[in-house]
């Protein structure tokens, strides 16, 4: 045999070495693609009905969201109904109310110092009528007097 040959004989050697872990890599590749397309037919199968209780599901909470927002809007109008009220009721009552308060407060006030000077003939003097004092029939020491202006300002 001569060069020529050999090197022809180490070349077909290494072809067919190369050919053989080829066709051994090609058989592992298509088992691998076909548990891939096993496992895709799998989460297909079992991803089909999950997608259909998602679209359920939210559908429901669409339903919900729907009836919350009527009763939102509802006691938004209760809300505003109860304002006017109230609104109406303190400009009907209030003002009135007020002045009734106010003319009975004076009526009592002036029916009380009224009894209070016709009771011992007491004399007011114009510093005490100035504020607001009534001195009935007995003077009131020096020492309580002075105690009760500081109690009236403290």
């Amino acid at each position: 045999m001569s060069g020529g040959e050999v090197a022809g004989l180490i070349v077909a050697v290494f072809w067919a070495i190369l050919v053989s872990f080829l066709a051994v890599v090609l058989a592992r590749l298509a088992q691998t693609l076909k548990q891939a397309t096993r496992l895709v037919a799998d989460v297909t199968e079992q991803a089909v009905p999950l997608l259909g209780e998602a679209t359920e599901a939210v559908r429901s909470a669409h339903t919900q969201l729907d009836r919350v927002d009527n009763i939102t809007a509802d006691v938004q109008e209760v809300t505003a109904n109860a304002s006017a009220l109230s609104s109406t009721v303190a400009s009907t009552f209030g003002g009135p109310l007020v002045k009734v308060a106010a003319f009975g407060y004076g009526v009592r006030r002036a029916v009380g110092l009224r009894g209070r000077e016709d009771d011992g003939g007491g004399r007011r003097s114009r510093a005490d009528a100035a504020r607001g004092k009534v001195i009935v029939g007995t003077a009131i020491p020096a020492g309580r007097r002075g105690s009760r202006r500081t109690r009236g300002k403290g």
